[in-house]
């Protein structure tokens, strides 16, 4: 089986080891794939897999040796999978491979915006301790989690593992799930509630929703109102849940006390984005998902699909296929 990774190199820039996917046959392997080479490159593979190349109907149609496509990602929007599915091409992706990376970026925004640790070695390093003479001091209030409310926008498996943390830092959890129904026993003491409860309790937000026409700009100047002021807020999620615009005049006018977000609206970001100069804004690459752990589940889980691929069971197919 000829397989070829379009853009491996994000995934594993050379610390970790394709050879798990060596297995199973012939693996080309590129670190990025512009998009006038991804037919080129994509001719003739069995298997592709792609982490944020897109495949989409038109490219599919002329790969007729195409037979099973992996996403090195738990979103799949990149690729077509309507036209996959017609095509009888089941579209393979890596779901729950970073849950405590991304709830440990959480808490490293969170706990970054209530102590501003960077703020303050830096000025130790700057000489302000000795300028000031006395045993202690601070720059900004000193924030404790314990007895605040944290409000979760998406309670999957990121949202519940970020709502088990909180709770370990003394934190009341709110969550809101478009269908808490659906989800296994077991929750307590995690109280479910819609969303307009949810901003108006929480001292601290934190959004795991997916992003979709009904949550795009769901974080908007009338929920940034009604939050508790000087409350926080913190995106792992996609950029375009905020309303960046919104969100920065809140940070301005101190009715949003902090936000830490891993991703933006546009990435990488463009010149003029507001929250490039908001106050009390800390913003970090996309890193959440990143850690080496993370990225190595990645690859293990990609290696499960194809093995399932082979025997003739595929796993993790986010586009079933017609019995």
């Amino acid at each position: 089986m000829r397989i070829v990774i379009l853009d491996g190199y994000t995934l594993n820039p050379g610390d970790l080891s394709w050879d798990g996917l060596k297995v199973f046959g012939d693996l080309i392997m590129y670190d990025k794939t512009p998009d006038d080479k991804i037919l080129e490159r994509a001719r003739g593979a069995q298997t592709l897999i792609t982490n944020k190349t897109p495949l989409r109907a038109g490219t599919l149609d002329a790969l007729p040796e195409l037979r099973c496509i992996c996403v090195l990602a738990t979103g799949y929007d990149v690729v077509d999978i309507a036209a996959a599915r017609a095509k009888g091409i089941p579209v393979c992706n890596t779901p729950a491979y970073g849950v405590d990376s991304v709830a440990q970026h959480v808490f490293a925004l969170l706990l970054e915006l209530c102590r501003n640790v960077v703020r303050h070695d830096a000025s130790v390093r700057d000489g302000e301790w000795d300028r000031r003479g006395e045993f202690c001091y601070w720059l900004s209030p000193q924030m404790e989690l314990t007895g605040k409310v944290m409000g979760i926008v998406g309670f999957g498996n990121n949202g519940r593992r970020v709502g088990e943390l909180a709770h370990a830092f003394g934190m009341e959890v709110l969550a809101h799930e478009p269908k808490p129904d659906a989800l296994a026993p077991g929750y307590a003491p995690f109280a479910f509630v819609g969303l307009d409860e949810l901003f108006a309790r929480s001292h601290v937000i934190s959004l795991h929703c997916p992003l979709s026409d009904s949550s795009r700009a769901l974080v908007n100047a009338q929920r940034l109102a009604s939050m508790h002021k000087g409350g926080l807020l913190i995106n792992t999620g996609r950029g375009p849940l905020l309303d960046e615009a919104a969100v920065a005049q809140a940070l301005h006018s101190g009715q949003l006390g902090g936000l830490g977000t891993d991703v933006l609206s546009v990435e990488p970001p463009q010149a003029g984005n507001p929250l490039l100069t908001s106050p009390n804004t800390y913003i970090t690459p996309h890193i959440a998902w990143a850690s080496v752990r993370a990225r190595s589940n990645i690859i293990n889980i990609t290696a499960a699909n194809l093995r399932a691929f082979v025997d003739g069971r595929p796993q993790n197919v986010v586009n079933p296929l017609p019995q």
